[in-house]
């Protein structure tokens, strides 16, 4: 149903139709898979670039100035690319490992890229909160890099760490409906090509609801598991 035909409350009520939604359900899955996915590799490699940003600038652990310059460097480079770009980047990379450029493999080593360097940055971010003093400390009784980084760095900062990945999250999956534009499929190849390129805005709005839901859950789950853990703390 298009606004061109229709009231926008008819197009709202049309939106809410169960034939609409029971032909979103293999979308949903797509999108769902994606953004699962595109997170646990966000996940992993943000944070393993984040720490070593964090020791090697010139007041970390193992200060490498010229390590740290550039590899700040290619990541502010590689944050300023708009996502669309990212993924046109990718299609050679994507064809190379899955030997297509299409599909929800292939755009979840662009996602991925996206988002590793932001990540990355909320990692470095956080763990350049922790006191000086706490990291003195440990050194003083002999801890050695690897111990401070697992023993007092990742603890101390888990609860921002995680507030951090939920944003991320949430970047990843308003990127997986842009990579519907690229033959991703999700929710966000079916507001392209419906809600869009055919004017079937009932479906436009539904896949609009899906994602507002999403989000919610995601911020919830995040806002949950940090205040979760403070708690926790705070009762020891």
């Amino acid at each position: 149903m298009s606004l061109l035909d229709s009231s926008l409350w008819d197009v709202i009520k049309a939106s809410l139709d169960p034939a609409i939604w029971k032909e979103l359900w293999g979308p949903i899955g797509e999108t769902i898979y994606m953004t699962v996915v595109s997170s646990l590799i966000m996940l992993v490699f943000g944070l393993i670039i984040g720490i070593l940003l964090t020791i090697t600038n010139p007041d970390g652990l193992i200060p490498l100035k010229t390590s740290y310059t550039v590899s700040g460097w290619v990541i502010n480079c590689l944050r300023s690319l708009p996502q669309m770009i990212m993924i046109i980047l990718m299609i050679p990379v994507a064809r190379l490992i899955f030997g297509k450029a299409y599909g929800t493999n292939a755009c979840i080593i662009a996602i991925a890229a996206s988002c590793i360097p932001m990540y990355a940055r909320i990692v470095e971010s956080s763990l350049l909160e922790i006191e000086k003093g706490k990291i003195e400390a440990a050194q003083a009784i002999g801890s050695n890099n690897l111990s401070i980084i697992v023993r007092i760095l990742l603890p101390e900062t888990l609860p921002s760490l995680i507030r951090g990945f939920t944003v991320s999250v949430i970047s990843v999956l308003s990127m997986t409906a842009l990579a519907g534009m690229f033959g991703a499929g999700g929710i966000g190849d079916i507001a392209v090509r419906y809600g869009y390129q055919r004017f079937q805005h009932d479906r436009l709005f539904a896949c609009v609801y899906i994602l507002i839901i999403m989000v919610q859950l995601i911020q919830g789950i995040g806002n949950l598991v940090s205040k979760q853990i403070l708690k926790n703390r705070n009762l020891i």
